[in-house]
């Protein structure tokens, strides 16, 4: 599987789901179901490996603005969500954490930023094709620190101007 392929089973997906995080795992995984087990594992590599670029001190401050507040848990599902929203939002953010005021059409704390589901469709859809866990993927494994210049999560000074896009439009919601 090639990476225009994985991004257009993740398009595909959300879009039938009209962008409800779990409705649009289950249709992924429903999708995944359709391919052969090593497809299956092509489809987490490419998801592992973006869910680790995105281990970054900017982008966690981008979802702390964004859900208000983002623990290490959130965190980890913010990036799955990011994914899940397609190729250009997510490289987008990962180009400039503060353009998800732009790249968003809106942002909901109670719905959106939350893409746990996600995460483990593949190993949910590589289960039930084989009926075994899935094997390790082989990829790096993610840093023990995320990339970056650490941010202050409680200094909300500090966070409106590293990300003054995102406070106007969504800070405080």
């Amino acid at each position: 599987m090639d990476e225009t392929e994985f991004w257009e089973i993740v398009d595909s997906t959300r879009e039938a789901a009209d962008g409800d995080p779990e409705d649009h795992a289950d249709l992924l995984v429903e999708r995944l179901l359709t391919l052969d087990p090593d497809s299956v594992l092509d489809f987490a590599r490419h998801f592992e490996s973006r869910y680790n670029r995105a281990y970054h001190w900017d982008l966690w401050g981008a979802a702390t603005v964004l859900l208000d507040g983002a623990s290490d848990d959130a965190f980890d599902y913010f990036r799955c969500w990011l994914i899940g929203q397609g190729r250009e939002v997510f490289e987008g953010a990962l180009h400039d954490p503060d353009a998800l005021a732009d790249l968003l059409d809106t942002f909901d704390q109670t719905v959106d930023g939350d893409g746990e589901e996600l995460g483990y469709a593949a190993d949910e859809a590589y289960e039930q094709l084989t009926g075994v866990v899935a094997p390790a993927l082989g990829i790096a494994a993610q840093r023990a620190e995320p990339e970056g210049t650490p941010l202050d999560f409680e200094d909300d000074a500090a966070l409106a101007e590293r990300f003054p896009r995102l406070t106007e439009r969504f800070g405080g919601e």
